[in-house]
């Protein structure tokens, strides 16, 4: 696949076309959340190693963007699973956030200078 900007939308029709092709079928709703729940538990084991206390063992490798990736795929799956249109949901709660936070986070102290520790 060559390295190109795609849309959410597009996304998700990718990864439905893999499933059609390649998957067989969609695994169950429940399934796929857990799997979410098992790529996001990965990218925190990354996080801690990279910016934590913790170092990475021996055969761990630094792939932030691919769990990630990961991460995405799999909501893209139960986006498409349950009829959740991405690109819509992610416009309104764009919107969200910016009505309930114009103000908020520029009005917190503790965001004025980095934290010292």
């Amino acid at each position: 696949m060559e390295n190109k900007t795609i849309t959410l939308e597009e996304a998700q029709q990718q990864v439905d076309s893999w499933i059609k092709t390649y998957g067989v079928r969609y695994f169950s709703e429940l399934t796929n959340m857990t799997v979410l729940t098992e790529e996001v538990g990965e990218l925190a084991r990354v996080m801690a190693r990279k910016y934590g206390d913790q170092s990475f063992k021996a055969g761990e490798k630094d792939n932030l963007g691919e769990e990630m990736a990961d991460i995405f795929w799999v909501l893209c799956c139960l986006a498409n699973q349950t009829g959740v249109d991405l690109t819509e949901e992610f416009r309104k709660s764009m919107e969200k956030k910016t009505k309930r936070d114009a103000a908020r986070h520029k009005s917190n102290p503790k965001l004025k200078e980095p934290s010292k520790q």
